[in-house]
C-alpha cells in the first residue's frame, strides 16, 4: 500500500512534465495537485508538508517554474486539505468536487500571485481552464481510488 500513493505522485509530476499539443495545452489538469490531494486526504501520515514541497521543487525544476513557486502552493492546498480532511471526506461527490475547485483555485491564484510578483505574465484567461479540468479529475480520481477502498476488508 506504500507504494501505490509514491507510484501515483510520480506519474502525475510526470504527466505534468509531458508536453501536449497546442489545442489542448490550455485545458491540462494540475495532475500534482490533485494527487497530491488525494493522497493528503486518504493517507495524512504519508503525504505531509515536507511532501508537497519536494514534490512542488522537482515540478519546478521539470517546469522550468520560479523556484519554489509549486511548492508553496502544494504546501497550502495539503495543509488546508489536511486541516478539513474529515470534513472533505464526508462530503457528497458534488460538495467535494467544489471544495477541491476551490483549493485548485487558490492555488492557481497563489501561482498568479507569484508570477505577477516577479514580472512574469500570464494572462488570467490561461488559469481557468486547468481548475475546470482539474475538478473534472478530481471526480474520476477520487471515484475510482476510493470505490477500491470502500471495496477493501476492513482492518481492526
Amino acid at each position: 500500500m506504500r507504494l501505490a500513493p509514491i507510484l501515483t505522485v510520480v506519474l502525475a509530476v510526470v504527466l505534468a512534465a509531458m508536453p501536449l499539443p497546442a489545442a489542448i495545452a490550455p485545458f491540462k489538469p494540475d495532475w500534482v495537485a490533485v494527487t497530491m490531494i488525494y493522497w493528503s486526504l486518504a493517507a495524512p501520515p504519508a503525504f505531509g508538508l515536507a511532501s508537497a514541497l519536494i514534490v512542488g521543487l522537482a515540478l519546478d525544476v521539470l517546469s522550468g517554474a520560479l523556484l519554489g513557486q509549486h511548492g508553496l502552493g502544494l504546501m497550502l492546498i495539503v495543509y488546508l486539505s489536511r486541516k478539513f480532511r474529515l470534513r472533505l471526506r464526508a462530503f457528497p461527490a458534488m460538495q467535494s468536487m467544489l471544495a477541491v475547485s476551490v483549493l485548485l483555485a487558490l492555488n492557481e491564484f497563489l501561482l498568479l500571485w507569484i508570477d505577477g510578483v516577479a514580472g512574469r505574465t500570464v494572462p488570467i484567461g490561461e488559469r481557468w481552464p486547468p481548475i475546470a479540468s482539474g475538478t473534472l479529475l478530481w471526480l474520476l480520481v477520487w471515484s475510482t481510488f476510493d470505490h477500491g477502498r470502500e471495496q477493501a476488508p476492513a482492518r481492526l
